[in-house]
């Protein structure tokens, strides 16, 4: 009980301060042990309870398939970047066109969920890279911005998670991301700020220098039309 005691007092301490752990999701050894048959039910049973204590009717038509509903949308959609074999596999080619200047994919559409209150982040990610004599097909950067966003997370620790996985793909260092996101934390509750968003950018290998870091930014402001 002092141990439980001392966790809450912790938790109201920091209130809705931005707290990070590290670079890597947490989880725990045990994570894939349960099928996600097993977990869409256990899920569904804590959704019911949820809302019964909050004094909702579940037999009403428009409530009583909703703990299943948000169960199956839990495991098999928003976070299903969670589980290891939703993984995309990000085939490479050899950089035949011998193009060596900044490749960059713009205006990635995401969507996340904040792992502090369980609320939408809602944004765009820019991804670039230097190829080191090798390329990735561009639906695969949108891929994996979709995988790593698909789970609970704070937007520092995706933005690194992508560069850091392009790096692994790509075999260079020359790696880099901006992502610009609206968090519903943020938005819809507490200071209810609909007009603010968060930016976050990590710069790997030649985006360090500042010309090359300009050269990318100065390319994601380009308006693109059509």
């Amino acid at each position: 009980m002092k141990i439980e005691k001392l966790i809450l007092q912790e938790e109201d301490l920091q209130g809705d301060d931005h707290v990070g752990s590290s670079a890597k999701t947490p989880l725990r050894e045990d994570a894939f042990l349960l099928s996600n048959e097993e977990k869409i039910e256990r899920i569904q049973e804590d959704v019911r309870n949820i809302l019964e204590t909050l004094g909702m009717d579940l037999t009403d038509d428009s409530l009583k398939g909703t703990p299943k509903r948000v169960a199956k949308m839990f495991v098999n959609e928003i976070f299903s970047g969670l589980h290891p074999d939703k993984k995309p596999n990000a085939s490479t080619f050899s950089n035949k066109y011998k193009y060596g200047e900044i490749l960059v994919e713009k205006n990635i559409t995401l969507y996340s969920t904040c792992e502090h209150h369980l609320l939408p982040i809602v944004g765009k990610a820019h991804v670039a890279y230097i190829s080191n004599g090798t390329v990735v097909g561009l639906s695969k950067m949108n891929r994996i911005v979709q995988y790593y966003a698909q789970r609970p997370q704070v937007q520092e620790r995706l933005t690194i998670q992508v560069v850091e996985e392009l790096q692994k793909v790509l075999n260079t260092k020359d790696v880099a991301c901006v992502i610009d996101a609206k968090h519903l934390c943020v938005n819809a509750r507490g200071i209810s700020d609909i007009s603010s968003s968060t930016v976050t950018a990590e710069f790997g290998g030649k985006f360090k220098d500042q010309a090359t870091r300009q050269e990318f930014l100065d390319y994601i402001k380009i308006e693109t039309e059509f």
